[in-house]
């Protein structure tokens, strides 16, 4: 029985499957060890956490899309991480996520704010510059 997760970061997005398999995991149909060294460390930790009996028998394949590498990086871990905790069930695997890092299962939900109108093109909060002489 396959399981899905998703997990988002800033304006990333990441869906992850689970099934039965030959403990392999895929990232966008590339196999982990073609990936940057940042993406693939980010990736392995909740591996590491589960353990090798928990994943040693399972395919992982993580889809990614939108925002930058960190971002789909720590989107791919968290969908990772969510869609392991779904298929052990495992309340003990589930607060070991969260002891290690509470971002492993929850989002943050800080989002850039929006630019407001009649000031400037710089940011949302940026104001023109005023000479007072």
């Amino acid at each position: 029985m396959a399981v899905h997760a998703s997990g988002r970061r800033k304006t990333a997005k990441a869906r992850a499957t689970v099934k039965e398999g030959a403990g392999t995991l895929r990232v966008n149909s590339k196999p982990l060890d073609v990936l940057e060294d940042s993406f693939r460390r980010s990736l392995e930790e909740p591996l590491r956490i589960a353990g090798e009996d928990v994943y040693s028998e399972l395919q992982i394949e993580v889809d990614t899309e939108g925002g930058g590498k960190n971002g789909q990086s720590e989107a791919a871990r968290m969908a990772v991480a969510r869609a392991l905790v779904e298929h052990t069930d495992d309340d003990d695997l589930k607060r070991e996520f969260l002891d290690y890092d509470r971002n492993m299962l929850v989002e943050d939900p800080r989002r850039t704010e929006t630019r407001k109108p009649s000031q400037s093109s710089k940011g949302a909060r940026h104001k023109q510059q005023k000479s007072y002489r």
